[in-house]
């Protein structure tokens, strides 16, 4: 009797955002690549944004509870362009406190994802406190989910590197692009997706500009003639762990 191989358990890639259009700007490309090959996709969404990310709405005199509906509507439409699944935790924005509850809340994210890899924001930004207090909560649950004996449900996880997308003022909250990720085959589904994002339609052209530079700095650092097509695209990451690797490339 032949016994075939278990199917593999598809990578799966977790990112931790503060806000419903956090994840769409800095990491659509890495969320649309990683589902277009059959990778599992999981987006923690810490608020809606709706306090401090949604001025049209307040101008447009919208009432708290509908921006928020709007959105959520907004980022599960995204998140479906690019392939991922999403959950909301509508913690509050503006400012979002971190908290053991929030962080035991990302523990159980984690042992459910069980991820490969996570996303999140960096530790510094002058302009907005809710981006670290994520990015805080996002690496101190990362830890909490590996310890045994830590009360949660789930498997424990191993320790999945981190990679801190760029925000959107990065000479201010110092980040320098170390990864380079060519994100040209998807671009066409990060931009739909950013075009879901309605109540932040000034930001579509600004980071539609950003993924062109990174691609020009992507062909940069690719070397010269190596068949990359005229225009490419890119997202910046930062890596706060160091690379474990059996050989230097």
């Amino acid at each position: 009797m032949t016994h075939g191989k278990a199917p593999a358990t598809p990578r799966s890639t977790l990112v931790i955002t503060a806000h419903a259009g956090d994840f769409v700007w800095r990491a659509g490309g890495a969320i649309a690549l990683a589902a277009s090959r059959g990778e599992k996709v999981t987006i923690a969404c810490l608020t809606f944004g709706e306090r401090g990310e949604s001025a049209k709405a307040w101008r447009e005199g919208k009432q708290l509870a509908e921006i928020k509906a709007i959105r959520r509507e907004e980022a599960e439409r995204a998140a479906a362009v690019l392939g991922a699944g999403i959950v909301f935790f509508d913690a509050g924005d503006y400012p979002l406190p971190v908290t053991p509850e929030l962080t035991d809340r990302l523990v159980a994210v984690y042992r459910e994802a069980q991820p490969d890899v996570v996303l999140t924001h960096p530790l510094t930004d002058p302009y907005n406190g809710d981006h670290p207090a994520a990015a805080r909560m996002a690496l101190d649950a990362r830890v909490l989910a590996q310890a045994i004996g830590y009360p949660a449900e789930g498997e424990i996880i191993g320790a999945p590197p981190v990679f801190f997308f760029e925000p959107h003022q990065p000479e201010m909250c110092g980040f320098a692009p170390e990864v380079l990720l060519d994100i040209t085959e998807v671009w066409e589904t990060k931009r739909k997706a950013m075009e879901c994002l309605a109540a932040q339609q000034h930001l579509w052209e600004y980071y539609t500009d950003l993924g062109r530079r990174r691609g020009v700095q992507l062909k940069r650092n690719a070397g010269p003639n190596l068949g990359l097509p005229h225009t490419t695209w890119a997202e910046a990451y930062m890596r706060p762990y160091p690379q474990v690797t059996g050989e230097l490339a």
